[in-house]
């Protein structure tokens, strides 16, 4: 099936283009997440607008991409979550809660799917994730769970 991005998606493609994949995972997957659309001709014209839009909110240059990385390196990150006694979290630490921290923090204001998690945070203490700032550079972001 082919389909129109509209988020990238990790493996697949980004914001604007035009992909050919099975049908169950763009009808079960990509498509109710409102990720994709489906491909039509007059889709096209959307293509263009989709685009336009990822300029506007991409980081264009490698140079912007450093410097962004050095802010979020820089950056000390906290985030008190609700845990149990034994530093167990209820529930675990979201990409979204990640980037709310770091704006909280002072840090620059980043898209919550460009946070990649190895693993889910579920305990206190200190952690590491990685957030994709361009194809070719990757920020490495402490992040500090403590208990509220």
């Amino acid at each position: 099936m082919k389909i129109i991005l509209t988020h990238e998606v990790s493996g697949l493609g980004a914001a604007g283009d035009v992909v050919d994949v099975k049908d169950g995972y763009a009808r079960n997957y990509l498509i109710p997440r409102k990720f994709a659309i489906r491909w039509t001709k007059g889709g096209e014209k959307d293509v263009e607008q989709i685009r336009r839009a990822r300029k506007i909110h991409e980081i264009q240059t490698i140079e912007q991409a450093n410097s962004v990385k050095a802010q979020l390196e820089g950056v000390k990150v906290r985030l008190a979550v609700r845990s149990g006694d034994a530093g167990r979290l209820f529930g675990s630490v979201t990409p979204a809660d990640i980037a709310s921290a770091i704006k909280a923090s002072g840090g620059p204001e980043v898209d919550k799917r460009r946070i990649e998690l190895s693993a889910p945070i579920k305990t206190l203490g200190a952690h590491q994730t990685s957030v994709r700032l361009h194809p070719e550079v990757a920020a490495k972001v402490n992040i500090e769970v403590i208990a509220a």
